[in-house]
């Protein structure tokens, strides 16, 4: 069955790809209103971003929680912020108060590694780092006197308090990872519950889960399967027509404000989806890659769009691929909530 969840921005800078530009956009009680708002529209949570120069996410996330009932984060968090045991520890804490609502997504791309005391790393040593922390997290999570010898991180006798309770289907919270890479690859087919995809074409999403199914067993995966998700915006109006228009006027706007000449060194994943734009506009039926090269990134880079029953058509054809966990957004954020909760979501679950 598929999960549908939304996206928190968690920006100091107002007007996040769109958003209303309000003094207190990044307060408590704005971003209170938002997953009020998707408990009360029929999502089931919120990806929550992280990186350095933002909010806290963990602290966003306990705040949020606190002041919700099913409200379920998804929080995004960086290997080298934490140790792993004492990031274990919150977590169990945190999904012990909630009620086991609790989400993981661990995010392993460059950031300003300086500024929080952690030294430049090759890919290959930051992929490391990662596989040996999601080993020892899911570990503590799962065993008591834990004794772990790696070549990033040890612990001697680690007991994790309060211990995570097994709920029907989940062991413990579900470990959300992206990266398009081989190394990153190769950590979501061994180590990873779900693996995050962007919105790539329909062919390339299946061409990687077939690739990641193919990888998790020749590197003996001894977890359940891997699962599989999308992180796309989706630009949902009335009808067709009106989607496309109003679309268009928004990457009109987004490109007076775009430099041209800003060049940003890419990961895999990122520059697979800028690469979008030199096959077409619109690829499938109606994925628009234009977004990317006007500054959109991420999971802005590329929007699906039409009308609520066209998009569904399209998340509906991913899921075929075996995509089971959409994590879905666009701006403003709180009036599009509310917009695709009442006009896509019943689509989705008919």
């Amino acid at each position: 069955m598929a999960e549908y969840l939304w996206y928190i921005p968690n920006q100091v800078t107002p007007g996040h790809r769109g958003d209303a530009v309000t003094a207190e956009h990044n307060s408590l009680e704005t971003l209170t209103a938002q997953a009020r708002a998707l408990e009360d529209n029929g999502w089931q949570g919120a990806l929550i971003g992280t990186g350095w120069g933002r909010p806290d996410t963990f602290t966003v996330a306990t705040a949020l929680a606190a002041r919700t009932t099913t409200f379920e984060p998804l929080v995004a968090i960086r290997p080298g912020y934490w140790r792993p045991a004492h990031f274990a520890s919150a977590a169990a804490s945190l999904d012990h108060l909630t009620g086991g609502r609790l989400r993981i997504n661990i995010v392993s791309g460059k950031d300003d590694l300086a500024a929080y005391g952690e030294a430049e790393e090759d890919q290959a040593d930051r992929y490391t780092r990662t596989r040996e922390f999601i080993q020892l997290v899911r570990r503590l999570w799962t065993e008591e006197n834990v004794t772990y010898r790696g070549e990033h991180y040890q612990v001697t006798g680690s007991t994790v308090t309060p211990r995570i309770e097994v709920r029907e289907g989940r062991p413990h919270p579900l470990l959300y990872f992206g990266g398009a890479s081989e190394a990153a690859e190769r950590v979501a087919a061994t180590e990873a519950d779900v693996q995050l995809f962007w919105g790539e074409p329909l062919a390339g999403v299946r061409e990687r889960i077939e690739r990641l199914r193919a990888l998790s067993d020749n590197l003996g995966r001894t977890l359940p399967p891997l699962e599989f998700g999308l992180r796309i915006t989706t630009f949902v109006r009335d009808t067709t027509d009106q989607a496309w228009a109003d679309a268009a006027a928004k990457v009109a706007e987004m490109a007076k404000k775009h430099d041209p000449g800003v060049r940003r060194r890419a990961a895999v994943g990122q520059q697979r989806l800028l690469d979008l734009a030199a096959r077409g506009e619109v690829l499938d039926d109606n994925l628009y890659t234009t977004p990317g090269t006007v500054g959109g990134g991420g999971a802005g880079t590329t929007w699906l769009v039409g009308s609520a029953e066209d998009v569904a058509k399209s998340l509906r054809r991913y899921q075929d691929l075996g995509i089971t966990h959409f994590v879905l957004s666009d701006t403003p954020y709180l009036p599009e909530i509310r917009r695709q909760g009442a006009a896509l979501l019943p689509l989705l679950r008919d």
